[in-house]
């Protein structure tokens, strides 16, 4: 977990701590609650799979977000040259994620 602050972790479990988010664990339940879904990333449709999904409740201010569910939650975060998702986008065949990551490696 790439997150400074898991707010709902396991005893013991730790954190790399290098990104200036706030995340929850597990936030849209079990593997058996997975779900597909389409949220705009980086100004894109994209068809994304959401499996044992964490939820960022918190950024930093040098943290950019990337998308975000209808209701407002934070599902992909970009600070520097890390980027972390919610989602699966590798699972659905998308190529919009995977695109924009290379770019970041481009710069």
């Amino acid at each position: 977990i790439l997150a400074s602050e898991v707010l709902d972790s396991a005893a013991g479990q730790k954190s790399l701590a290098v990104m200036d988010i706030s995340v929850r664990r597990n936030a849209f339940g079990s593997q058996l609650d997975s779900f597909e879904w389409q949220v705009l990333f980086a100004g894109a449709l994209t068809q994304v799979a959401f499996i044992r999904a964490p939820i960022v409740e918190r950024v930093g201010q040098n943290v950019e977000v990337l998308a975000t569910l209808e209701d407002g939650r934070i599902v992909a975060v970009r600070q520097g040259n890390l980027l972390a998702t919610s989602f699966h986008p590798e699972l659905t065949g998308e190529k919009s994620v995977h695109e924009y990551f290379l770019g970041m490696l481009a710069t």
